[in-house]
């Protein structure tokens, strides 16, 4: 029997729907458990749309010990999970275990504050490039060792996809992208 691969997601309030709904949908239908973590306090949060969603649980004390990946979605709650500073740790922790570190949009403003960015390629949200090193590519996804970003919510599903191969394989990542006519 497989074991089972485990995400952990960290959101708060302002978080891009489609850059958060999307990966974990894809993730789950492939098998993986996705632990929505709220930096907020708050179960319920809301996007920068009015998308509400349910967080899974406040986030903890969590390790990368206990998950294969970390998946930041951008927005503008990216702002609040940067003042925050765990997600920062998080990614970094992630990132010096060699566990995946998945993020889109302006989320790679928080592998800037962790020290990450100075190592890697990397794309990102065009509105977060003045603060990034002038690093950034224009590519739609960009794989670097463990650490995959992409550009924004017109780029999540080629997001979630190299998240499905990354994590399960090619031939898992086609047979969900055959199921929902990728």
């Amino acid at each position: 029997m497989a074991i089972q691969k485990r995400v952990l997601c960290v959101v708060t309030d302002g978080f891009e729907e489609i850059e958060t709904v999307t990966p974990i949908d894809l993730l789950r239908r492939a098998g993986a458990e996705v632990v929505v973590a709220s930096v907020s306090g708050s179960f319920q949060l809301e996007g920068r749309s009015g998308i509400r969603i349910q967080a899974d649980e406040v986030l903890a004390k969590h390790s990368a010990f206990e998950f294969d990946m970390l998946l930041l979605p951008g927005g503008p709650g990216v702002a609040a999970l940067r003042a925050d500073g765990r997600p920062a740790r998080l990614a970094k922790e992630f990132y010096d275990q060699g566990k995946f570190v998945a993020a889109i949009c302006a989320a790679p403003l928080i592998l800037l504050d962790s020290g990450i960015l100075k190592e890697i390629n990397f794309t990102c949200h065009s509105s977060a490039t003045q603060e990034l090193p002038a690093a950034a590519t224009e590519e739609r996804v960009v794989e670097d060792g463990r650490v995959i970003t992409s550009r924004g919510a017109g780029t999540s599903l080629d997001f979630s996809m190299t998240l499905l191969r990354r994590l399960f394989g090619p031939e898992k990542a086609d047979e969900i992208a055959a199921a929902i006519m990728a």
